[in-house]
């Protein structure tokens, strides 16, 4: 298994009126939260968006970790549909300092470099702050994709913190939580 040198940057919006958005809602969408949400739907969207970017921190999860996690208070999860499939999610995460972290964001591959990504961020963000957060955060690193950083700094967040370090990554895509 290949090694190689990732940077973890944090990024930070303290204030809502410095997301900037942008002009147009990509046509055909709808975004839909998602209450009573079934362990293998979870698993689709974690391993599908994540796949290509080696997200593996859930890959371990069985069911009941999965409900544990989505019924735990201020966690949200919303999808993104275009004219009725899954277009990508985000996920909400209130903290005990009345911040919320966007825990996961992103978009099925076939979805990718339509404008959906930008309208996805807007939409996270806005209900961050709609839920009473002190601040919104997140992080994304140098294994997503390239459009991640500059579509939260396009968006108003402002890098906060950085990290580096080594990790162990298969020389095949990691496949989804299938069990």
């Amino acid at each position: 298994m290949p090694t190689v040198h990732v940077t973890r940057t944090y990024l930070q919006m303290t204030n809502p009126a410095k997301l900037r958005r942008s002009v147009h809602q990509p046509a055909g969408v709808r975004l839909e939260a998602v209450g009573d949400c079934p362990p293998e739907f979870y698993r689709f969207l974690y391993g599908t968006v994540g796949r290509e970017y080696h997200w593996r921190d859930r890959l371990a999860w069985d069911d009941s970790a999965i409900r544990a996690w989505l019924a735990r208070p201020g966690v949200l999860l919303r999808v993104l549909y275009r004219e009725g499939a899954p277009a990508g999610y985000y996920e909400l995460a209130r903290h005990g300092d009345e911040s919320v972290e966007i825990v996961y964001f992103g978009l099925l591959p076939g979805r990718l470099g339509q404008g959906f990504g930008r309208y996805l961020l807007e939409e996270a963000v806005s209900e961050a702050w709609e839920l009473g957060a002190s601040r919104v955060w997140v992080h994304t690193c140098t294994l997503d994709g390239a459009a991640a950083l500059p579509n939260y700094l396009n968006r108003g967040f402002v890098a906060y913190r950085t990290e580096e370090y080594d990790a162990d990554i298969p020389a095949e895509p990691t496949d989804s939580l299938a069990r």
